[in-house]
């Protein structure tokens, strides 16, 4: 099959390999055919998040380049979970992870084309694993990694003086056997992953070079983190889950539009087809009209549109547009609605609630007085409409979507009252 000879460079460009085994042998490997590869997912929670999406398109964009896919959902490290520095995992039922795998599955799907001469393949490791006995694990897979090599890695150094289980210290015989299973099945001979698996990812190239003789290539993509070196996420410590019963479409693409400045251009390379030109074109705006936000714009709509859809997209940002005053409340999507007015942060009340007690419940103003000087100032709304009489008591006709008002203080500060 005809490969694109330019993919390395693209990804390099892109800024999506921070590590690789031998980089000319990987050049030669992609350039030469179409490679067999594989990307892990491991279900250990009920939906990806933005780290797991750089894998995802990066897998895509291999096999847009002729390469062939495997993707594997981890329904066996999956009940044991990668180690971090922050300590021991809280192992999962074999029922939630299997729960787990199909949802992740799901997610996958869309972003694979499974037909064709290089179409995908989905795989789940505990197809191999599950009826493996201790014994032939410990003398096929155990017998090759070096212990002092195993307690080298960072994460395990970092866990050392705290304490790691052997379940979670031998996570890296486990992945790297994945590795040599899908090499000896299907002549996979290429792995990648998050450099926080650059330890796991060799092992599993190491893995096949000393139980068969066989050589495999592997790289690791860099992790996505602010200016400042944290990790991105909706908020501190939350993730940016794909799943929209997780995390609203609204929410995610607001999570886009307001990423800052200086990382637009590399978001723009990680996170979406758009060609150098476009995206240098877009870097160059940004930077001489920062105002415009052109570049999170597009970046805002391209991956929105890619995790959720086209019409979410445009349902965010007619949300975006009417709870900022520009656009229509009454022509948005229920559904959309309520979650941006959530996001935002809301309150319920009771009928007959008045206006003043509405803007001081929300948190708008501080007190019934702020209330009234908002008010006689111009500066109070309801349902991007000014409000001048402090004495207002919205009642069934103020109600948008049923059972929503929409308060805003200014051009910026909006709360959603559910009344009921």
């Amino acid at each position: 099959m005809t490969v694109d000879p330019t993919l390395l460079d693209d990804l390099e460009w892109r800024g999506l390999i921070a590590h690789s085994t031998d980089r000319e042998a990987l050049r030669d490997a992609l350039t030469q055919g179409s490679v067999r590869f594989y990307v892990g997912f491991d279900p250990t929670a009920p939906s990806l998040h933005m780290g797991n999406l750089v894998q995802i398109l990066t897998a895509r964009r291999l096999q847009q380049a002729g390469h062939t896919p495997f993707a594997l959902v981890g329904g066996a490290t999956g009940m044991i979970g990668d180690p971090r520095d922050s300590g021991e995992r809280t192992l999962n039922s074999l029922d939630t992870v299997k729960e787990w795998v199909g949802r992740v599955r799901g997610q996958i799907e869309p972003y694979l084309d499974f037909e064709g001469a290089n179409g995908a393949t989905m795989v789940n490791n505990y197809d191999w694993t599950a009826s493996l006995s201790t014994i032939d694990f410990l003398r096929d897979v155990g017998k090759h990694f070096p212990v002092n090599r195993m307690l080298a890695r960072d994460v395990v150094k970092s866990r050392l003086e705290a304490g790691i289980s052997y379940t979670e210290f031998s996570y890296i015989l486990l992945q790297s056997m994945d590795f040599l299973e899908l090499y000896r099945q299907y002549g996979v001979t290429l792995q990648f992953g998050g450099s926080d698996q650059w330890g796991n990812l060799t092992g599993g190239a190491e893995l096949i070079r000393r139980a068969e003789a066989g050589k495999a290539h592997a790289f690791a993509t860099p992790l996505i983190t602010k200016s400042d070196g944290t990790k991105y996420g909706k908020t501190e410590g939350g993730a940016l889950w794909l799943d929209p019963e997780m995390m609203s479409p609204y929410a995610f693409h607001q999570f886009w539009l307001n990423v800052e400045d200086a990382k637009v251009g590399e978001l723009l390379r990680v996170f979406t087809f758009f060609s150098r030109a476009e995206i240098e074109e877009l870097e160059a705006v940004t930077a001489a009209e920062p105002f415009r936000r052109a570049g999170q714009k597009a970046l805002a709509d391209a991956v929105t549109t890619l995790v959720h859809g086209e019409a979410e997209t445009e349902h965010a940002k007619a949300a975006a547009a009417a709870l900022f005053g520009t656009g229509d409340l009454a022509g948005l999507n229920a559904a959309t609605l309520a979650a941006a007015l959530r996001e935002a942060g809301t309150i319920q009340a009771a009928p007959g609630t008045s206006y003043v007690d509405l803007l001081v419940e929300t948190g708008l103003v501080k007190s019934k007085g702020d209330a009234r000087r908002t008010i006689a100032e111009g500066g109070a709304y309801l349902n991007n409409e000014r409000i001048t009489d402090v004495d207002l008591v919205p009642d069934a006709s103020h109600l948008v979507a049923g059972s929503w008002l929409v308060l805003r203080r200014g051009k910026r500060n909006f709360a959603g009252v559910e009344i009921g």
